[in-house]
């Protein structure tokens, strides 16, 4: 049974983000656009955990995909909020959270 990205330590978590670097990287080369997006999701996860949650507070606002993003609550790894104009909420992993410019 594969090991949790939350059971393993910084330097094998590190090891995996290559692993799944070089693996988005044959994929991208093979123009297996839906793999990429996959190996691509599990980086953001795996750099989620070398991050600290407690850096990330509710009310602060940050950036994903150029889009300004609200933190409503904070559930381990995973940032809830939402966008300015919208009501929905969203959860990101704090990895893709990028700070006010």
């Amino acid at each position: 049974m594969e090991q949790r990205f939350s059971e393993m330590t910084p330097f094998e978590l590190t090891q995996k983000i290559g692993a799944f670097t070089d693996q988005a990287r044959k994929s991208e080369q093979l123009g297996m656009v839906s793999e990429l997006a996959v190996y691509e999701r599990k980086i953001d996860m795996a750099r989620a955990y070398l991050m600290d949650p407690e850096d990330f507070k509710s009310g602060q606002t940050y950036f994903v995909r150029d889009l300004a993003f609200k933190i409503h609550h904070m559930k381990g790894i995973l940032a809830w909020g939402g966008f300015e104009g919208s009501e929905k909420l969203y959860a990101y992993p704090i990895s893709l959270l990028k700070k006010k410019k």
